[in-house]
């Protein structure tokens, strides 16, 4: 808030040397009241904010009392809590396209049209609200991935309709006017979003490095789903315990964990982690229309170079500079000939990795754990080993499941670690590539179309 402060006291000075801007004396005034107002707000309802969603996850953490007492068994059996919520009706799962689809056209008018930051704010805590803690968050865009994944390699499975429609419409509108739906319409981005209060700008070095994760881990989610060993998105979702209030212990810690970070570097999750994002990035990058920092025409006054908390405002290029760092079409011949190895030398790790990966499938780790320890057949206890037991299957029929598990895992091990190799190489590559731009825009792959940087600009329609 300091730092939107001293931007705001630059103001005048600067504006006066556009001589695009005539502004009188009373009216700048008249406007800094009204600036420094609607800021005094939007601080002390963020902060409610805040405090709401810190309270609720605490809660989480004691509210987990059920309507009825849970029966008393003299055998030590130990009660599991429930994974999933419960399915709804069909006709209420349409209900939830519905309104992810109004939800989703209301944070694009907002964005592109009205270019409010504060109706975008109220529209995500309507998410949070609905899609977080109403909905459980569930179903979400995000875990959509390991549904449709599922579908393209299990013959078995068939995805519902109201998961391929909360998978595609994101991916539609983001095509066409960028990344709105985190904006508005992620309830993951929303309780993110409602806790930056004071977020710092990182190195570009540190944010390229750590732009490698959720590559790496959409890579592992296609992965695991394809081979049908687990859902890794929904099991280590860390805001999902909130929103169900029902977690285990070190779920919930995780998940205030990131709403703690959240405070200082702004949305660590969706920058970070989110599978979903890299997406939503792609798509984003060839969007027809998208969020723009100033209405009509840009008049370098600067004030909206520290306004993005995401660091993804790109600043206008100097070719002067981009001769003296070296940048040049010899950097980039030699980092484009590497390409190749890299992928190589993911494939490499990928294989090497395939052994390791593949025993968190529960037929790889069951064979494996009956061939070293056979005499745990005969233990009562071990449910997994009893329920294999009365299936009235053979040892051999096990270790051929367990066989072709690992083959696939092989074989996905090999393409995962290419693909990651291919985003090393692109990435390296990407840093000597020459954009030449004249003005401050924001990036169209990594803008999460918050409508922050809107309010710094003075220049009206």
């Amino acid at each position: 808030m300091n730092q939107k402060t001293d931007i705001e006291n630059s103001y005048e000075p600067r504006v006066k040397s556009c001589e695009s801007l005539v502004i009188s004396h009373q009216s700048s005034v008249k406007d800094t009241e009204y600036c420094d107002w609607k800021l005094a707000v939007l601080k002390y309802a963020k902060f409610a904010l805040f405090s709401f969603a810190f309270f609720l996850s605490t809660f989480s953490l004691t509210a987990q009392q059920q309507r009825f007492p849970k029966p008393e068994f003299d055998s030590g059996y130990t009660q599991p809590s429930p994974v999933t919520p419960e399915p709804r009706a069909l006709a209420l799962e349409y209900f939830d396209v519905l309104v992810l689809l109004l939800v989703l056209s209301a944070a694009t008018w907002l964005a592109l049209k009205s270019r409010s930051r504060q109706g975008i704010l109220w529209l995500s805590v309507f998410t949070l609200a609905y899609f977080g803690f109403y909905r459980n968050g569930c179903i979400c865009s995000i875990g959509s991935i390991q549904n449709v994944t599922l579908t393209l390699f299990d013959a078995t499975y068939a995805i519902s309709l109201t998961a391929l429609l909360f998978f595609l419409l994101p991916l539609l509108f983001t095509l066409f006017f960028g990344r709105t739906f985190c904006a508005g319409a992620c309830p993951l981005g929303a309780i993110q979003d409602v806790v930056v209060m004071k977020p710092i700008s990182l190195p570009k070095w540190l944010n390229k490095t750590l732009g490698l994760i959720p590559y790496l881990y959409l890579s592992l989610a296609v992965l695991f789903a394809a081979t049908g060993t687990d859902f890794i998105i929904c099991r280590y979702d860390p805001f999902v315990g909130i929103f169900r209030m029902d977690a285990k212990f070190h779920m919930v810690v995780l998940g205030v964990a990131f709403l703690l970070m959240g405070m200082f570097v702004a949305r660590p999750y969706c920058r970070f982690l989110c599978p979903y994002g890299v997406l939503l990035s792609w798509m984003s990058r060839f969007s027809k229309w998208h969020l723009s920092i100033t209405p009509s025409k840009c008049i370098q006054c600067k004030l909206c170079t520290n306004s993005c908390p995401f660091d993804a405002i790109d600043f206008p290029t100097n070719e002067k500079e981009v001769v003296k760092s070296g940048l040049g079409p010899k950097r980039f011949i030699t980092y484009a000939l590497i390409i190749p190895l890299w992928v190589a030398l993911g494939v490499f790790v990928g294989a090497q990795s395939h052994t390791f990966l593949s025993k968190a499938n529960p037929t790889v780790y069951l064979a494996e754990l009956l061939i070293s320890n056979p005499e745990i057949k005969n233990d009562p206890d071990n449910i997994d080993v009893q329920t294999f037991m009365s299936q009235g299957k053979t040892m051999d029929q096990l270790v051929l499941e367990a066989e072709t598990i690992r083959s696939e895992f092989f074989t996905g091990s090999m393409i995962a670690g290419g693909f990651m190799g291919l985003v090393i190489g692109m990435t390296l590559l990407n840093t000597v590539v020459f954009r030449k731009r004249q003005d401050y825009e924001p990036h169209r792959g990594n803008c999460f179309s918050c409508a922050r940087c809107v309010d710094y600009c003075p220049v009206e329609k």
